[in-house]
């Protein structure tokens, strides 16, 4: 049996990488998180801060034998200097404890994503490739690389660094998912009898863009974990096909039973600060699970993709030549994940 740790597993790459691992049946899991999972899952869960190297040296240095560590953990601050100290110390007491405390430790694969190249700061050369220059730092990703590159070095383990862009799954209290944006979106859009609009802006509704199905990248991590290939290596995981909301949303609408109508630029955190009461409405009259609208969706981070008026792209090139040959359509993605989001009952049935 392998063992292995999932850092932020209650993450939408979390989550899913959790389920997948039990799911292949030769995989011991435990998952770390500062809180515990509301859903029934076969894996051990540990609530840990792992900013405090006390508490991971006192609840993960007699764990065992850990073979190897999935690192989805994020600490998001204030701005991007507040972010680099604590999310390197994250990474780094997690691995210097199961470093020291297990002989079997083979492999951690990090979790990066398309802010490596700069596409949160502006438009950056596309498509992008893994061997692509650095911009001007900080960038917290640098610096967990460049650690795992010098912890490893003469060791019996090593890493890889996977880069996926738009995370779309199921998970509550994550802020990056675009799949519960748009469904909450369109959900309350079709309550107040409103027609189903893209609420950013006219330029970015024609740019080209990308996502990831959590699903593929949980393969995708255990791809790069078992493979020697893609030891000290990083590479691009995406869905492998790109698009543009201006083909995506006519279809949205559609799924979704709505009226389409053309884009009208919304403020999506100001607009949305007042719907709680609606939501917590939808959820008492169709029986929904009772999450709170902050723990449902983010639209701050809605907002932010929305309005995104340059193109995210990035080659998959290395990764399918190394062997990974995986692929997901985006459309279908959404869809199956809005019949799934219906399923649990997140979202009312159409």
């Amino acid at each position: 049996m392998k063992k292995a740790l999932v850092a932020g597993a209650l993450g939408v790459s979390g989550r899913s990488l959790v389920n997948h691992l039990v799911s292949l049946g030769d995989w011991e899991v435990i998952g770390l998180s500062r809180r515990s999972p509301e859903f029934q899952t076969s894996a051990e869960y540990i609530a840990v801060d792992l900013t405090d190297r006390s508490a991971v040296e006192s609840q993960l240095g007699a764990i065992g034998e850990i073979t190897h560590i999935f690192y989805a953990a994020l600490y998001w601050g204030t701005n991007v200097f507040d972010e680099v100290g604590p999310n390197v110390a994250m990474l780094r007491n997690l691995v210097e404890v199961v470093g020291r405390s297990s002989k079997q430790f083979r492999k951690v694969v990090l979790l990066e994503g398309a802010k490596w190249y700069g596409a949160h700061l502006g438009p950056y050369k596309t498509p992008a490739r893994e061997d692509d220059p650095r911009h001007m730092p900080p960038n917290f990703y640098y610096e967990q690389e460049d650690y795992l590159k010098a912890q490893s070095s003469g060791k019996s383990w090593s890493w890889s660094a996977l880069r996926p862009s738009s995370i779309c799954g199921f998970a509550v209290g994550n802020p990056m998912n675009m799949a519960t944006v748009l469904a909450i979106y369109a959900v309350l859009c079709k309550e107040l009898r409103l027609p189903l609009r893209f609420p950013g802006s006219g330029k970015a509704y024609n740019i080209v863009m990308e996502m990831t199905d959590a699903e593929l990248l949980a393969k995708a991590i255990v791809w790069a974990g078992e493979n020697d290939g893609c030891n000290g290596e990083a590479f691009n995981i995406t869905n492998g096909d790109f698009n543009r909301w201006s083909n995506l949303w006519p279809r949205l609408a559609n799924y979704f039973k709505m009226e389409y109508a053309p884009p009208q630029r919304l403020p999506l955190t100001q607009f949305m600060s007042d719907k709680a009461a609606i939501w917590q409405r939808l959820v008492k009259q169709h029986n929904l699970l009772d999450y709170s609208f902050e723990q449902a969706v983010s639209w701050p981070f809605g907002e932010a993709i929305f309005n995104i008026e340059y193109d995210i792209m990035s080659d998959t090139t290395k990764s399918r030549k190394s062997g990974f040959l995986e692929w997901v359509d985006t459309e279908e993605m959404l869809f199956r994940l809005f019949a799934q989001f219906q399923k649990i009952r997140f979202i009312p049935s159409l």
